[in-house]
């Protein structure tokens, strides 16, 4: 029986929340910071969501760097990624020197990286996962490349020998492309099956096949950014049937919430997950035991 049917109100109520489930904190894989140039430029896009998605995606947490880092260490983060994806050639390294300055200079953040299907990728990964890179981002639709490009077999090998988590949003929502939906994915695991895969976003809309694809592979895992929220259920709800599945992929399913990138409070992610009414048992796994597995962090 859940102890903590309704989740937090706000955002100054998660601490509690976490202190009711006796968890340490919060493990989320699915946390944004970029060089100040390309978060606005991604900022731009977001404001200029009604054109390009229909609809208006203001961003809740627009505010500088320090203030972003302090409102997640308040809410529980004991670690702090900072995913980025390139779309061009040449744009992954540029990143991935950010990245690798931003875990040194961030206490707790999380040395991520990215790659692109261009020449060297494979010796680029390579090289990262030496540097100490604990969790890679990549973004089938932005990037505009299938996951199961062969230039990027040298890099999958790399991760799977290495068993470094990948974030990788191959859902078609919030809208769809060439390589987007779990096809692609398929034919990447069929090459590399022990990857460790986190399926962005749950892989919405195609929730059903990702999560099939979870059943196959149990490297894959999916994150819950945006899963759930008022404002996802709007245009990608879960759907009839679905949240049966969930206890069954308890250990595979990560905590995501795509901070600062969000159009409402931290907060509501947790009350979009604690009111599926799974439990305190699964609460505990998706918010903290699952990611803190993948992140490298104690044990609760």
């Amino acid at each position: 029986m859940s102890t903590t049917p309704q989740g937090p109100a706000s955002d100054a109520d998660i601490p509690a929340f976490l202190r009711d489930l006796g968890l340490p904190g919060l493990a989320d894989i699915h946390v944004h910071f970029l060089p100040e140039p390309m978060l606005r430029k991604v900022w731009d896009y977001f404001d200029a969501a009604e054109q390009n998605y229909g609809r208006a995606w203001p961003i809740h947490y627009r505010t500088d760097e320090q203030t972003r880092l302090q409102s997640l260490r308040a809410v529980g983060l004991q670690a702090i990624p900072a995913l980025s994806y390139a779309h061009k050639p040449g744009m992954a390294a540029w990143l991935n020197d950010w990245s690798r300055g931003f875990a040194a200079r961030v206490p707790g953040g999380v040395h991520c990286a990215t790659f692109f299907p261009e020449a060297g990728v494979g010796e680029q990964v390579r090289e990262e996962v030496a540097r100490g890179a604990r969790l890679f981002k990549v973004h089938v639709k932005v990037g505009g490349f299938s996951p199961a490009d062969p230039r990027l077999d040298d890099a999958w090998q790399a991760l799977e020998e290495a068993q470094v988590p990948v974030v990788i949003h191959a859902g078609s929502a919030p809208s769809s492309g060439e390589f987007t939906g779990p096809v692609p994915v398929h034919r990447l695991l069929e090459r590399h099956p022990r990857l460790v895969l986190v399926i962005a976003h749950m892989g919405m809309p195609e929730y059903e096949a990702f999560a099939d694809v979870a059943d196959i592979y149990p490297g894959v895992h999916l994150d819950t950014t945006m899963v759930g929220t008022d404002f996802t259920n709007e245009f990608a709800p879960m759907p009839q049937g679905y949240v049966e599945r969930l206890p069954g992929l308890r250990d595979r399913i990560v905590l995501g919430s795509d901070f600062p990138n969000i159009p409402y409070p931290y907060a509501h992610q947790l009350q979009a997950l604690a009111r599926l009414g799974l439990g305190d048992d699964w609460l505990r796994a998706v918010l903290w035991d699952n990611g803190a597995r993948l992140l490298d962090l104690p044990p609760r």
